[in-house]
């Protein structure tokens, strides 16, 4: 594929001198007595040369550096060098005083993703495959707080979920990159949770021709896609990019299935270079499944079936319709406006495990979902210099309106029998109740400004202010509910950059999330949930090599948490949560043929407050202690008849929580290896063989704390990929 060619904001020429190479040789020298950061004192030595020796005034030759990916990609190597997530604006990582991570296309090609899940595993603070074999929905924590449904984002626009279970999932294949924004943000993005946000971007259209066509083969699995595009016109002033997929493929357990139909054309009209308006269109359909849970203790394959097959599914309808616009005015003033219309169609029919044996009885339930989602960001951004002070300042406001319809109806379903052995019983053994309807209207508008002034190119002051108001309405079940919520979410950071390689940097900022517009079934009068950060950091982004290496420390806390009783009768608000943490990641792509990532985290999480006192002090559930993870991937050059091989191995550690905040059913920590292969046969055909978890391991994700269904990691699987570029 041929790569956009892009000049970044983070594309500069260095000239130094010993006394400077001296600075930060200690510097170097200090980052590595972290064992993640332990190869940058080598790396950084290599890189400076002979020419200047300690305590000399030689000046070398500069040295260019560029970055292609810009702040949205696509990415020519795993390492990403700007994110326009971590300030709406196209903001180098290295000047940015927050945490921000990227998982570029190639990385996520390299690793055979096909599911958020995936794309996000080796992300440190991020814990996925919190729900196992559980597909419904892009399951994550960021930073120890649970993100489903208040922390996806597609080109910066929220992707809300509104009601109870209609929501929509992330196609990996229809993104270049994906980032992840940890900590506190709503002074940027509005609504949203203490942990972070997950913003993928979307792929867009290029003015060079390129294209690729491949089939993936697997046990119950088989799949094909494309994505091409180019210039339409010899100028260049139209582009376009066609990106689609079909997929038929089970969910790696017997009567469960995965199957996709994916199309997205997209349509660029630039014509100069300050204005461009780019028409983004896509088709999703997922024919799925539900949950898939086991007995707890009961000592059976954890890959048992024990629903109903001629019953059970999960099946979407996605439509997309959006456009993102630019204008650059001139003198430092430019015009951004994305817009994304979205309709989401749903049948989720499902039995389950109840509190009673599922041999003799199960539970069921038919839910028929749609909602729609209409969401707009409007940004002013100036740009000024006075005197050794660079000022960029951003004006924005947006507006949505999600809406969100489910019919839903309860019931039970007949047993199976010996849960050794299941027999199935069909449809007619399912009885389900009357329908009961509820509705939810979501209305928000924010108002934003945030200000970087850089003194010196090296200081870097971060101010935003964000005021947010919100409307929610709500027919449950019979029950009405509407709530109004206003908040003012602020942030302040600083960076420093010691060197052009190194920067300090340290933050605060806040969120708010109010509580699900559904309200029927709090405990007293909900009130949002809010989230204040601090956060203190160091990142080195080497000169001469291609990586980036990050630490952060953070102390996070929520109050009015929202928490459902453990019968789920009923929702009360936990008064505050607290988790405390570090995070250490590296990204390396070294001479074309060795790319290397890895990543810990550790959090140190509480429950400080909560209507239950003797929880006080404990873990929250599903919350890690120590998270860890690595990839190294190795290219053999061909020689003659044979093509480049390149070798990938990577591992991921969970380490042990509780599935409830009693901490009384503990889920034992985890290791799972993935592998990859990859073949060029010639320039532009390969075949690569990937894996998850490649020792097979089985190893528990979850246990509900009501009925005790335990829930399982998916087990290995296999895939192999023929793949024709041009």
């Amino acid at each position: 594929m041929a790569p956009q060619t892009t000049t970044s904001t983070s594309k500069n020429t260095i000239l130094f001198k010993g006394k400077e190479l001296q600075r930060r040789r200690k510097l170097v020298a200090l980052l590595s007595s972290a064992a993640v950061l332990m190869p940058l004192q080598a790396f950084a030595q290599s890189a400076s040369g002979t020419a200047a020796e300690a305590g000399s005034d030689t000046t070398l030759a500069p040295i260019t550096l560029t970055s292609d990916g810009g702040s949205v990609g696509p990415d020519k190597t795993i390492v990403a060098k700007a994110s326009r997530t971590s300030s709406k604006t196209d903001t180098p990582i290295l000047d940015a005083p927050a945490s921000v991570s990227v998982v570029t296309e190639k990385e996520m090609k390299e690793r055979g993703v096909t599911t958020l899940d995936e794309a996000l595993s080796y992300t440190p603070g991020v814990s996925t495959d919190i729900y196992g074999s559980d597909n419904r929905y892009d399951h994550y924590l960021i930073r120890g707080f649970y993100s489903t449904g208040n922390a996806t984002y597609r080109d910066g626009l929220p992707m809300y979920t509104t009601g109870d279970f209609t929501t929509n999932r992330l196609e990996p294949y229809a993104m270049q990159r994906i980032e992840v924004l940890k900590g506190s943000n709503s002074s940027l993005f509005g609504l949203s949770g203490p942990g972070g946000i997950v913003n993928a971007v979307t792929k867009l259209p290029q003015t060079e021709k390129f294209g690729e066509v491949y089939t993936t083969l697997g046990d119950g699995h088989v799949e094909t896609g494309t994505d091409f595009g180019g210039a339409i016109d010899p100028d260049g002033v139209w582009s376009y990019r066609l990106t689609g997929k079909w997929q038929n493929a089970n969910a790696g357990i017997d009567h469960t299935d995965d199957n996709r139909v994916f199309i997205a054309p997209a349509l660029t009209w630039s014509p100069d270079a300050d204005t461009s308006f780019t028409l983004l269109t896509d088709y999703n359909k997922r024919n799925g499944s539900t949950a898939h849970g086991i007995p707890f203790g009961s000592g059976i394959d954890s890959e048992t079936y024990l629903a109903e097959p001629d019953f059970d599914n999960m099946d979407t309808i996605e439509k997309n319709v959006g456009y993102q616009f630019k204008h650059n005015f001139g003198n430092g003033l430019e015009f951004r406006q994305n817009v994304r219309y979205t309709k989401l169609d749903m049948t989720y029919e499902q039995v389950y495990l109840g509190a009673g044996d599922p041999g003799v009885s199960r539970n069921a339930w038919s839910i028929v979902g749609q909602s729609t989602r209409f969401h707009i960001d409007n940004q002013l951004q100036y740009d000024a210099s006075f005197g050794a002070f660079d000022s960029r300042t951003l004006l924005g406001f947006d507006y949505g309106r999600d809406t969100n319809e489910e019919l839903r109806r309860d019931g039970t379903a007949g047993g199976v029998g010996d849960i050794h052995n299941p027999v199935y019983c069909g449809r007619a053994c399912i009885t389900l109740g009357p329908a009961s309807l509820s509705e939810t209207d979501l209305t928000t508008k924010g108002l934003y400004i945030q200000e970087e002034l850089t003194y010196d190119d090296r200081l870097i002051f971060t101010l935003g202010g964000r005021y947010d108001h919100a409307e929610s309405e709500n027919t449950s079940y019979g029950t009405y509910a509407d709530a109004v919520d206003e908040n003012f979410s602020k942030r302040a950071g600083v960076t420093y950059k010691v060197t052009s390689e190194v920067s300090v940097y340290a933050n605060y900022s806040e969120s708010f999330l109010p509580v699900a517009a559904n309200r029927a079934y709090f405990i007293g009068t909900p009130k949002p949930q809010e989230g204040k950060q601090y956060e203190i950091g160091i990142k080195y982004e080497p000169t001469g090599i291609d990586a980036l290496f990050t630490a952060a420390a953070f102390d996070l806390t929520q109050t009015n948490v929202a928490q459902w009783a453990s019968d789920y009768s009923a929702q009360y608000q936990v008064g505050k949560i607290n988790v405390r943490g570090i995070e250490l990641e590296a990204k390396m792509a070294l001479a074309d043929n060795l790319n290397f990532t890895a990543g810990y985290a550790y959090l140190d999480a509480s429950i400080k407050d909560d209507v239950d006192p003797t929880i006080v002090g404990n873990r929250p559930y599903l919350v890690p202690k120590h998270m860890a993870s690595a990839w190294l991937d190795y290219t053999i050059p061909g020689q003659g008849f044979f093509g480049d091989l390149t070798l990938g191995f990577g591992g991921r550690l969970v380490g042990s929580s509780f599935a409830d905040n009693a901490n009384t059913l503990p889920v034992p920590s985890r290791v799972v290896f993935d592998a990859a292969v990859n073949y060029k046969i010639r320039d532009n055909l390969a075949l690569a063989v990937n894996a998850t978890n490649l020792f097979d391991k089985e190893y528990i994700s979850q246990i509900d704390s009501f009925s005790k269904a335990t829930f399982y990691g998916d087990r290995r699987q296999v895939m192999a990929t023929l793949r024709y570029t041009w």
